[in-house]
């Protein structure tokens, strides 16, 4: 019932997924928006590591642990968003609810898992209103508006060719657009002017991951982890149109930029590779902690289409911690006692530079995965709650910081496939 119910969920929501409004920050404005593939609730709920994999979840960022499932899995997650935003003279606030991410995967061997799923990559989603005094003392109101996204469409594969030895890829597919607006009008004036940007994008790029997860002493696990998220290159056709507007008659006359003369009609994005080095150890179904570091040197990255002065990059880093602990997986009663208790910490160099700041994220996080009553395979289902309390940016030099408290929740159900039942 639990999985049919998953199904008709997919099917109703693969199409919303593309015109959800994803982010509610004003720093989406900046590179292609907010990254959102930060991985399934239960990796996030651990401070958002990637190198731990099982035999009944999904790991969205890391291919090498499809090569761990023993039986088919599906998932989906959907998150709201609590979010403050202030800066030195006054205080906002709003909110969000997203859905996540959509996937199925199963085993094709006992040493072999394969997985496919759709979640978005980045979103943009902002509303500013900014009033300034002219030279005449006049008010001029500039109104900035952004909307958009990309999403991806990818196909996982993981392999173990040596015990305790497994290596995994994922190609994705990136496709979707970015609007970016803007209108200005001065007190007493009766025309507005306005210039609106649009970009479609698509582009292809690829995960690749190796795990190493030698048993120690008979019952522990070290866990080595090594991945790379490799160059996102992508292809942006840009439009432009710039006018004039009444605020009682609406546009006046608009005209659209001859952009191939300046040569932004079909530009380049090329997000660079990201590396991630993790160790951990555990216990199976028992405890596990970890920690991770990545790379990524953002430095090289450029928007030339929508280029901002007071916007430049630099190298990003991410430090992450994290773990569960379970009372105990094997218990025939007491829900509580398999309960799985998650928590994490996360510090982002988000490589984000604005007005010579540097915008940086700390998160904390914790979660649950409760089991869904059931028998047989249906005994391995959960329900995945997660909770995230953090802060990004600053509010030196004008700029805004944001406060927010992440709420997520989501499904992970097992099934078997290609599997005969046999009778004794």
């Amino acid at each position: 019932m639990i999985k049919n119910f998953l199904i008709a969920l997919v099917c109703l929501s693969s199409l919303g997924i593309f015109a959800q409004n994803g982010t509610i920050s004003p720093y989406s404005n900046f590179g292609v928006g907010d990254i959102r593939n930060k991985g399934t609730i239960d990796n996030r709920a651990m401070g958002g590591l990637q190198m731990y994999g099982d035999s009944i979840h999904i790991n969205l960022r890391n291919p090498a642990a499809f090569s761990k499932l023993r039986l088919t899995a599906y998932t989906a997650g959907i998150s709201h968003s609590e979010l403050r935003l202030q800066d030195n003279f006054e205080r906002q606030r709003t909110s969000v609810t997203n859905l996540d991410y959509l996937a199925v995967a199963f085993p094709i061997t006992s040493k072999a898992g394969i997985g496919f799923g759709i979640q978005p990559l980045t979103s943009v989603g902002y509303d500013l209103v900014s009033e300034t005094p002219n030279a005449a003392q006049d008010t001029v109101r500039n109104v900035f508006t952004g909307r958009g996204g990309l999403n991806k469409v990818f196909l996982s594969v993981g392999y173990e060719p040596i015990k305790n030895i497994a290596f995994g890829a994922t190609a994705n597919f990136n496709f979707g657009t970015l609007q970016y607006n803007r209108s200005e009008t001065t007190q007493g004036v009766q025309l507005g002017t306005l210039d609106n940007r649009e970009s479609r994008i698509n582009g292809f790029d690829f995960n690749f991951s190796g795990t190493y997860t030698p048993t120690i002493k008979e019952k522990y696990t070290l866990f080595t982890y090594l991945g790379a998220d490799t160059q996102i290159n992508l292809v942006s056709k840009n439009t432009r149109s710039i006018g004039s507007f009444s605020q009682t008659q609406g546009q006046i006359e608009v005209f659209d930029v001859d952009l191939a003369a300046e040569g932004l009609q079909n530009t380049e994005l090329k997000i660079p590779t990201r590396y991630t080095l993790g160790l951990g150890w555990g216990e199976e179904t028992k405890w596990f902690i970890g920690g991770e570091y990545a790379f990524q040197q953002l430095s090289s990255f450029e928007n030339a289409f929508l280029a901002q002065e007071n916007v430049s990059y630099a190298d990003a880093t991410t430090m992450a911690l994290g773990g569960y602990y379970i009372p105990n997986f094997a218990a025939l009663s007491g829900i509580f006692n398999r309960v799985t208790y998650r928590a994490g910490l996360r510090y982002e160099e988000t490589g984000l530079v604005v007005s010579g700041r540097e915008i940086n994220n700390f998160g904390i996080t914790f979660g649950f995965g409760v089991p869904i009553v059931g028998t047989g395979t249906d005994r391995f289902s959960n329900l995945n709650l997660g909770f995230e309390l953090g802060r990004r940016g600053t509010r030196a030099d004008g700029l805004l910081e944001e406060s927010y408290m992440n709420i997520s929740i989501g499904l992970s159900l097992n099934d078997r496939w290609f599997i005969k039942r046999k009778i004794n």
